[in-house]
């Protein structure tokens, strides 16, 4: 990384940019004060402050698709994305929300308008699916909750559901066995293996772990494979290979963000070929623009398609990082 690139990050009005470019790009502790001054900073900002209070409404609404960018699911990822903590301001309250409702088998249930075209009943009912709990998971482990005994429970039922080529589009009551996804029932579900394999991300002694090879693979065998079929609908053309961010969806950069997190992936020359996919987007200085924005996160500078901007530009450098890190 350039000390163009570095100078740009570190002065940007963004303080999770900030915060973020100092501990993963720079090797900064937490404990440095020029840390600590960008963490305070993050925390007292409108914009941050606002996705607390945001994620705090859980469940918001009922969730009718999860793609939908201004859902609270979203703000918990972002927040956890930043580095919050359990005992920052405000988080309390998002923590007591997101945990209010637990399946027995051990998966956070998300708020959702079922159909009853879809094999179950119609309404809106507290349910998880593969394709949400996970990011919810994410957040709590994030946070740094993992010695939770409810939050082990339910990293314990996400990983149960894992099969021999990833994880399923699977749900719980009251949906059940009842309830079919768009696509054939043997095939793993891309999205549901994204966020599963970025919450295993976070539970270090995982890393190496046959689950995680798994996981992994069946993203690279998606990209290897990418011009045979669709799984679930979840294509690897165009739209998949824009830079976007929040991470709300299957997109080239959400999945190399998270296959880049496992050490043992990093030298893979399919995960090399994704990378080179989003580099050679970079303009003439080394910055990165989103040429795709969701509408709900105007304001933000990552809702912008005319200019680059500091924190898609650090996700980058970051992967990058990660990927010099392979042996």
């Amino acid at each position: 990384m350039s000390s163009g690139i570095t100078n740009w990050l570190l002065n940007s009005d963004e303080p999770w940019t900030r915060y973020r470019t100092l501990l993963d790009l720079l090797g900064r502790t937490e404990d440095a004060p020029e840390v600590q001054t960008a963490r305070r900073e993050m925390l007292a900002h409108p914009f941050v402050q606002g996705l607390v209070e945001e994620a705090a409404t859980w469940p918001g609404y009922a969730l009718k698709r999860h793609n939908d960018a201004k859902h609270p699911l979203h703000h918990v990822s972002v927040l956890a994305d930043f580095g919050l903590k359990a005992e920052d301001p405000g988080m309390g309250s998002v923590l007591s929300a997101l945990m209010s409702h637990q399946d027995p088998g051990g998966s956070f249930q998300t708020l959702m308008q079922l159909y009853k075209s879809f094999g179950g009943i119609e309404g809106e009912h507290w349910v998880w699916m593969m394709c949400d709990a996970p990011t919810v998971l994410y957040g709590l482990l994030n946070f740094e909750l993992s010695g939770d005994p409810v939050v082990k429970r339910a990293a314990d039922h996400m990983v149960a559901h894992i099969r021999y080529n990833g994880w399923p589009c699977v749900v719980g009551e009251p949906l059940g066995d009842t309830f079919r996804g768009p696509g054939r029932r043997d095939d793993p579900c891309p999205y549901a293996n994204l966020i599963s394999l970025k919450a295993v991300s976070i539970v270090p002694d995982m890393l190496e772990s046959e689950i995680a090879h798994t996981g992994a693979e069946m993203l690279l065998w998606h990209w290897e494979h990418q011009k045979e079929r669709k799984l679930y609908f979840f294509a690897m053309g165009t739209d998949f290979r824009k830079l976007k961010y929040p991470f709300v969806w299957y997109d080239i950069l959400h999945v190399v963000d998270v296959l880049s997190r496992f050490p043992f992936v990093r030298s893979d020359p399919r995960l090399r070929e994704m990378v080179a996919t989003i580099t050679e987007q970079a303009d003439d200085e080394g910055r990165y623009t989103a040429n795709s924005m969701y509408q709900a996160w105007k304001g933000w500078s990552f809702a912008n398609k005319k200019n680059p901007y500091p924190w898609l530009t650090f996700l980058v450098y970051r992967i990058q990082y990660r990927m010099r890190m392979a042996v």
